[in-house]
């Protein structure tokens, strides 16, 4: 319909905005509401019919007070979990009775129905709105929670005014110092995605949104970010937080870019940060009713350390400005004159110490030439890791499969709920020794102070006891079979919890994903393993990260890696030039950089975390935190030879001019 057909339209109209932006935390004027029921705020609201306002306040009554009756939404959705930060999935549509009529529902579920007929589409819902529209059985346990949380809350801060001063103050303390952090050079330390200076509380919520930049101006990816956050407790978001229009508006990424991001590999979740040098996302930090002071100064303390160039220096003038400028509204006092006019440090009695420089590798020392030269390079070490996750297997000899070393990655331990469990959430799984018997085609798994548990290399489908399942692998979707009932009592009694061993179904077809690097790599099979069916690193690489961490234990630092291959070289990371090797007279090719995670800092012999050598890792190589890169077989073409690889044999790489650098 057009021009005098619209006007002359009675439909009812819906106007659907955000009280608060989950991206940056701006505020939207609440007076919207009145203005576009009373059909005056924009000319469209002129065209006949009633309009209704929703109002999504689920970002801001977390922290904010939100009063009903001066804005009279007519629909008002709310989130218990980013208000209370317990139970995950519960939340609530708030509807005005006189709103009611118009909300027509055309399904149905159990409980909601008055009478309904299954020979003919005959249905009568239920009067009470309440009845209508809650379909099937409720959370009534969670619901119950609610009024402790209610209680909770009110006890420990009196009121959501209070929470709202205490929640604004701090996150517009971090913003003021974090907007004044300065490089060595003098460039800012991060980018901030806002729309005003966090002066008016009614403008700005208790979200603070950015991008961290390096000494040289260009964006530190945020996954990278994400990691090196998680070794200091501190819990970040990342991303585009579901929200992908504010992320184009603040990041400048245009519709275009995109479709090429997905066309590049990226996809909305996953861990591509930087395409091109232009960041897919952003870092979020939100603070609640339970934030502290204590946990601002955490965070600034932590970007100090660990992305800061040193000496730091303070943006004085603007400082100088933020610190004089007060709030429209009063905040919860964080006294500003406590960031020193030169330094960031002694507060609260701490210090933010400075990180080491950060060191690497000569390229003078070493030519390309040199680096191409295969008589330096040997195959030191042979690993699989039959579990996942679990402890690794050394061989000096051992054939290749058609998804990468034999029996490489084919089990893994899943809890309850059928989630693939890694040393991330449980470390001790690689306490948990694998030993593969060929003679007599099994597998054992070993742990000390039990006795074994042992259980068939190859899996017959036509065992009717066999249990088959699906899993998930790094968002791939994996056919599997169980392991049996002795197993699953072996594991769950030394885990401390449920847990199933699963195998991958022999005749289940996984390939490797198509991303950046891999655009020339052919099909290829996978078995359980993340990304590739190797993972070669360097002896050189390892001993140049030696030298930066107090761990005195080479050989154990390099089981913290958990590659298939360790080759001896001369020069630390000269495999993230490569594009192809010859492993003896094994085809590869190089599908790209192995991005690390926590999980390195997990002691293989304990079972214990440290922040090393993830951080040292982060020092070293100027924020990026890849280590070893990732190969696909190439296999022979008209030969039935199964290739076989040995400790000691030759490697010979090849470098690419057009070898992508992530």
């Amino acid at each position: 319909m057009r021009g005098q057909e619209v006007k002359e339209c009675a439909a009812p109209h819906l106007f659907c905005y955000p009280a608060q932006s989950n991206f940056s935390g701006r505020k939207y004027p609440l007076s919207y509401v009145k203005g576009i029921q009373s059909q005056q705020l924009y000319p469209a609201c002129e065209h006949r019919g009633r309009w209704f306002v929703l109002l999504d306040a689920a970002c801001f009554v977390s922290c904010s007070p939100l009063d009903l009756s001066q804005y009279p939404a007519d629909f008002v959705p709310i989130s218990f979990y980013k208000t209370f930060g317990f139970p995950t999935g519960l939340g609530a549509l708030l509807v005005r009775n006189e709103a009611a009529e118009v909300l027509r529902k055309t399904y149905f579920g159990g409980g909601t129905a008055a009478a309904y007929l299954v020979a003919e589409d005959y249905f009568v819902p239920k009067p009470n709105i309440v009845s209508r529209f809650e379909d099937g059985t409720i959370s009534f346990l969670d619901i119950i929670s609610l009024h402790h949380g209610f209680e909770t809350l009110q006890k420990l801060t009196g009121s959501m005014l209070n929470i709202q001063l205490h929640t604004f103050g701090l996150a517009r303390y971090t913003y003021i110092v974090l907007s004044c952090l300065c490089h060595s050079n003098g460039k800012p330390v991060a980018q901030i995605h806002c729309d005003n200076d966090f002066q008016n509380i009614a403008e700005q919520g208790a979200i603070l949104n950015f991008n961290l930049l390096d000494c040289h101006g260009r964006t530190v990816g945020y996954s990278q970010v994400d990691k090196m956050a998680s070794l200091f407790n501190i819990h970040i978001r990342t991303g585009c937080f579901c929200n992908t229009g504010a992320c184009q508006y603040y990041l400048a990424i245009s519709n275009q870019n995109v479709k090429t991001n997905l066309h590049a590999g990226h996809i909305c979740g996953d861990s591509i940060d930087l395409i091109e040098g232009r960041p897919t996302g952003s870092i979020r930090v939100s603070f609640g009713y339970m934030s502290s002071f204590e946990d601002c100064q955490n965070f600034l303390r932590f970007v100090v350390n660990c992305f800061v160039d040193k000496p730091l220096i303070l943006d004085q003038k603007r400082l100088t400005k933020l610190k004089s400028a007060e709030p429209m509204e009063s905040a919860a006092s964080y006294d500003l004159a406590s960031i020193p006019n030169g330094q960031l440090g002694q507060q609260n009695g701490q210090t933010i110490s400075p990180s080491p420089e950060r060191i690497t590798p000569s390229e003078d020392a070493v030519s390309k030439e040199e680096k191409n030269n295969g008589s330096s390079h040997t195959l030191t070490n042979l690993f699989i890791y039959p579990v996942k996750s679990c402890a690794s297997v050394e061989v000096t000899e051992w054939p290749l499969g058609p998804q990468g070393l034999l029996y490489d990655r084919l089990w893994m331990v899943v809890n309850e709920n059928g989630v693939c469990l890694s040393q991330k959430r449980e470390p001790k799984l690689c306490l948990i020794r694998p030993i593969i018997c060929l003679a007599s085609n099994t597998l054992q798994l070993q742990v000390s102070g039990m006795e074994p548990v042992t259980v068939p290399l190859e899996t017959s489908l036509a065992n009717s006891d066999l249990r088959t399942s699906q899993s998930k692998v790094c968002g791939d979707r994996v056919q599997t079979v169980d392991c049996g009932e002795e197993v699953s009592t072996w594991l769950s009694e030394f885990l401390g919890k449920p847990c199933r061993l699963i195998r991958q179904r022999p005749e289940f077809q996984r390939d490797m994903k198509f991303g950046p690097g891999k655009e020339n790599c052919g099909p290829t099979a996978l078995s359980l393993v993340n990304e590739a069916q190797f993972l070669l690193i360097n002896r050189a690489s390892v001993s140049f990260l030696h030298k930066h961490i107090a761990d005195r234990y080479s050989h154990q630092l390099i089981q913290r890696f958990r590659a298939n291959l360790v080759i001896s070289g001369q020069q630390a990371f000269a495999e993230d030039d490569w594009s192809h090797l010859t492993v003896g007279d094994t085809q590869f090719q190089v599908i790209g950089r192995c991005g690390r995670c926590q999980m390195i800092g997990v002691d293989q012999k304990s079972a214990t975390r440290s922040q090393e050598p993830l951080r040292s890792l982060s020092e070293c190589r100027s924020g990026k935190v890849t280590f070893g890169v990732y190969l696909a077989h190439q296999s022979a073409r008209n030969t039935t030879a199964v290739p076989v690889l040995s400790v000691g044999a030759r490697v010979i790489p090849r470098i690419s001019e057009s070898t992508n650098k992530p």
